[in-house]
């Protein structure tokens, strides 16, 4: 189906000002036009019952994280691990603010905001060593936060959805168990050669340089790009994993890789929902002041987490 309206004219703006690609600027340049970008598209700050922000001790070293609980009960909540996205180079826990307070309230479980190490100054694997060290943490320590660690949950979008996805991973094989799996135009393959990246890489936001630019940071000089860690979509054995729900766009370059790993996990007899939403582009999820289907998405991931946690 065609561009919904508003984004059109969002990107119209942006063809307009002929900005340079993110991939040409300075790292600072770029990181600051990010949190206004997303200024530009979010809605107002939901309220939620509380917020703190910590340092967890994990096994990898303290690493900041921001907690979103809901309205309180006397019942230990579900916890949920949040990776922002950001190409593993941009953005953090505060350009993901708003996203995670609504996912709290969408949800009704205590939402962990992780800010892992970013690259190229901490290439792969950094960021997902934090974020499965801060997932073992919740595993232990989520008592201490209200939570129940038996019911525990990892979520992402782009970037973050693919440290969501390794960090399931590594979870099955080391622990701790999760419920499952929310990935949101989830980053799943290198190779950057499906038809979404040959129809949607420029034009729409989320560009194919960029993206290649990304990688590079990502990966550094002596990243395999074939590593099932880095490229979910390359591990042998997909088995065993947690439910998942992997949300895609259609103007999206990377909306075949997110659903090529979900046809994987489903043919490894993983719960998979799939629903791709069509007129929409990459980070629609944080853009709910011009589109109304961020909160439909928003709706689909509480439900979704509220069903994989019940006890």
């Amino acid at each position: 189906m065609p561009l919904t309206p508003a984004l059109g004219a969002l990107l119209d703006q942006v063809a307009a000002a002929n900005a340079p690609g993110i991939e040409t600027l300075p790292l600072d340049v770029g990181r600051a036009g990010a949190i206004v970008m997303v200024q530009a598209t979010e809605g107002p700050k939901q309220p939620v019952a509380a917020i703190e922000d910590r340092e967890l001790a994990t096994s990898a070293g303290a690493v900041r994280a921001r907690v979103y609980w809901p309205a309180r009960t006397d019942e230990p909540l579900a916890v949920v691990a949040y990776f922002h996205g950001g190409g593993w180079v941009i953005m953090g826990i505060e350009t993901h603010d708003n996203i995670c307070r609504r996912l709290t309230n969408a949800t009704g479980a205590i939402v962990v905001s992780i800010e892992y190490r970013l690259a190229p100054e901490d290439p792969f694997p950094a960021a997902l060593e934090d974020c499965v060290a801060a997932t073992q943490w919740l595993a232990e320590h989520g008592a201490d936060l209200g939570g129940d660690p038996r019911r525990l949950v990892v979520a992402g979008d782009s970037a973050g959805g693919n440290l969501a996805a390794a960090t399931a991973l590594r979870a099955r094989d080391d622990g701790p168990d999760l419920r499952g799996q929310v990935l949101v135009y989830p980053v799943c393959d290198s190779a950057a050669d499906t038809e979404s990246y040959r129809v949607n890489g420029e034009g729409y936001l989320l560009t194919a340089t960029a993206m290649a630019w990304f990688w590079d940071c990502y990966l550094g000089p002596d990243g395999d790009s074939a590593d099932p860690y880095a490229s979910p979509v390359h591990a042998r054995d997909l088995t065993s994993l947690p439910p998942a729900l992997v949300l895609t766009a259609e103007y999206d370059p990377l909306r075949d890789e997110g659903e090529a790993y979900a046809h994987r996990l489903e043919a490894c007899d993983v719960p998979v929902t799939l629903h791709r939403f069509d007129g929409l582009i990459h980070g629609f999820l944080g853009m709910e002041a011009i589109v109304p289907e961020a909160d439909a998405a928003m709706a689909e991931i509480g439900a979704f987490v509220r069903g994989v946690v019940r006890t």
